[in-house]
């Protein structure tokens, strides 16, 4: 059964939100980013990995939102297997975001660069991101 391991939120100010899940929620510093696409956190409870993200371009946050949006943006299953879950996104209506794919370079048949693997529509406009790989700070599938 697929997990939730990821929840990413858009924010304007990465430094104050990450400060307010540490402090409040007790969640650890994982990692810092500074990439082409955004710059943030990723934050684990040691079970679920949050990202607290500053998009850098509409491209990357999806032109939907773009990135000056600031609310819950996606969240990610890590599942067994990409393509069994491609066959039962696709049966439900959900295609890949081909866009924000190309525009961070993930999507089917690529390598894995990191936390993200695909990304597809979800409901609601809630974007979804699939791994088999999983998240940093996470325990992954194991059940």
């Amino acid at each position: 059964m697929p997990k939730i391991k990821h929840i990413a939120l858009s924010t304007q100010d990465v430094d104050a939100t990450a400060k307010f899940y540490i402090d409040v929620f007790g969640m650890k510093e994982i990692a810092k980013l500074d990439g082409p696409g955004a710059r943030g956190y990723y934050l684990s409870d040691g079970d679920l990995n949050l990202a607290i993200l500053n998009f850098k371009n509409d491209a990357v946050a999806g032109v939907e939102r773009g990135k000056e949006w600031s609310g819950l943006h996606h969240i990610g299953f890590q599942v067994e297997s990409l393509e069994e879950i491609a066959e039962r996104l696709a049966n439900a209506g959900s295609q890949p975001r081909d866009d924000v794919n190309q525009a961070l370079g993930v999507g089917h048949g690529r390598t894995n660069h990191g936390n993200v693997e695909v990304k597809y529509n979800g409901p609601d406009g809630v974007m979804l991101d699939v791994s088999q790989t999983g998240w940093v700070g996470t325990t992954g599938l194991g059940y």
